[in-house]
């Protein structure tokens, strides 16, 4: 056992038990309301703005989608009925023909065509932008019939589209997007009702929805950043269920008797970006000691109770091209300090490493302690969920040079989360390298699978070799949940509302 698995509770914040402070009876709870406890309010209602999970939690069950997964995973229809690839670069999509907004009005083509266009015009600046920029024209060709043209050959065109919301043409086109994001107008299973800034935000059962109708008349979402709060919530009866729990937390939750673990190997990928244009961390050299002195197992063995599982890729086994055997950095710190030591002053720079609540700061801090250890000047700078996507999405030069983040594109495709963190061409890269810019474009455009795998595996070579990105661990999330909640947590973390119910 090594030293950080030795000192692992030092590391870890106490907890208290939550059996022991709440002794009263759980609340009954109501089949008309449903009470979610996220980490943060939603960033935005507007789903072609940011898509970090608190968000997409919310207004994934205000909006259709041209697709979706179905609990499986596997791609399904959803706005799209069906769909024919006309050529390499067309493809063609049925759509449905009884989907009505939340105001009345009929879903057509029109609409697809405007989300499309929406948000891939630069100007919108959505961050999704990277995802569906391949989409160079979308045209209707009737009612309910639309053509998309990509500027390429693009296998990854159906699982992001499992992502793309379609907005109301006749709504969005007339406000601007704070004010849809305000008001939301989708044709999903809950229709928005009030957004009171800083308690919950509230949605209410669409009767007049085409699919499975959601079982709860009323859903609130609550944001609360404490995980110990949360979990209080769940076993007092005021929240029905609860994100983001951990190990302690979950263990806690098994034996109380109060409620159940629900918990998932995402596609959600952790890592720690380094911010490789600015000095000191265009030097590789430090890059790779950096790689060193991170104890991933320790990190998940010692303080995620090994839910997680350690990967040397950016991707994770629920996404397509994930190669077998691949191997990262080992956890050398002695490599690391001779590295450090041979570089001077240069690795003595204060380097702010940038996180937010909704990461689980105790691997925050352990990395912290961990660079520090190998004579790294690392300082932790902790912002709001909506600062923290602002300050990612900025130039280099103005970005913070570290961060400890998790990703998930919901698509479960490599293009997903690959293009958008090591690409130089996207907002949220911090590197830049022709070689892989070229790769990751061929890749994207590649139908044949066997060589899009092989490409991609030859990216993630690349981002050690160069020490681009450094991969963490495949997260795992545990929800605690009424023992009441029927539900199963899916890999792509979608929390659709009516595909949940009360159980007898």
């Amino acid at each position: 056992m090594n030293a950080f698995r030795k000192t692992a509770h030092r590391i870890a914040p106490l907890i208290l038990s939550v059996g022991l402070i709440f002794t009263a009876p759980a609340a009954g709870f109501a089949k008309d309301l449903l009470t979610v406890n996220l980490v943060n309010e939603p960033a935005t209602l507007d789903p072609h703005q940011q898509w970090n999970p608190d968000s997409y939690y919310v207004y994934r069950n205000i909006f259709d989608n041209m697709l979706t997964r179905d609990n499986a995973g596997e791609i399904v229809p959803q706005i799209a009925t069906g769909w024919s690839q006309d050529s390499d670069t067309e493809i063609t999509f049925d759509l449905r023909e009884d989907i009505v907004f939340h105001d009345g009005e009929k879903l057509t083509a029109e609409d697809v065509v405007y989300s499309i266009e929406r948000i891939t015009d630069p100007d919108f600046a959505s961050p999704q932008l990277g995802q569906f920029n391949k989409i160079i024209k979308a045209e209707a060709l009737g009612d309910f019939k639309v053509k998309l043209t990509t500027d390429g050959p693009y296998p990854a065109l159906l699982a992001q589209l499992i992502k793309l919301s379609i907005v109301p043409e006749h709504v969005a086109s007339s406000v601007t997007s704070e004010e849809f994001n305000a008001a939301p107008v989708g044709s999903g299973p809950y229709k928005f009702v009030k957004w009171d800034r800083g308690v919950e935000v509230t949605v209410e059962k669409n009767d007049g929805y085409w699919g499975d109708k959601g079982p709860f008349e009323t859903v609130s979402f609550k944001g609360v950043p404490d995980a110990s709060t949360r979990m209080a919530n769940l076993q007092a009866g005021t929240a029905d269920l609860v994100v983001t729990l951990n190990a302690d937390l979950a263990q806690q939750l098994e034996s109380s008797g109060r409620g159940v673990v629900k918990n998932v190997n995402t596609e959600r990928v952790a890592y720690f970006a380094m911010n490789s244009t600015k000095a000191p961390l265009d030097d590789m050299e430090l890059r790779k000691a950096i790689g060193y002195a991170i104890d991933r197992e320790g990190i998940v063995e010692g303080l995620l109770g090994g839910y997680p599982k350690v990967v040397d890729q950016m991707l994770s086994p629920a996404h397509f091209g994930w190669k077998d055997g691949m191997t990262g950095f080992t956890y050398d710190p002695e490599k690391a300090k001779e590295i450090i030591a041979g570089l001077g002053d240069d690795a003595k720079v204060e380097m702010a490493l940038a996180t937010s609540p909704v990461f689980d700061q105790r691997v925050v801090q352990a990395i912290q302690q961990m660079l520090t250890e190998v004579g790294l000047n690392a300082s932790i700078e902790i912002v709001d969920m909506a600062t923290w996507l602002k300050d990612q999405q900025t130039s280099n030069d103005q970005a913070p040079l570290l961060t400890f983040s998790r990703w998930s594109c919901a698509c479960q495709d490599p293009d997903g989360i690959m293009y958008p963190l090591l690409h130089s061409s996207s907002a949220w890269s911090r590197f830049s390298d022709p070689k892989i810019d070229a790769l990751l474009d061929a890749a994207r455009g590649e139908l044949d699978l066997e060589k899009r795998a092989a490409l991609y595996a030859e990216i993630n070579g690349l981002a050690v070799e160069k020490a681009a990105i450094l991969p963490l661990y495949q997260a795992a999330i545990i929800y605690g949940a009424s023992d009441k909640l029927e539900w199963q947590p899916t890999s792509n973390e979608s929390m659709f509302l009516n595909r949940m119910g009360w159980s007898e």
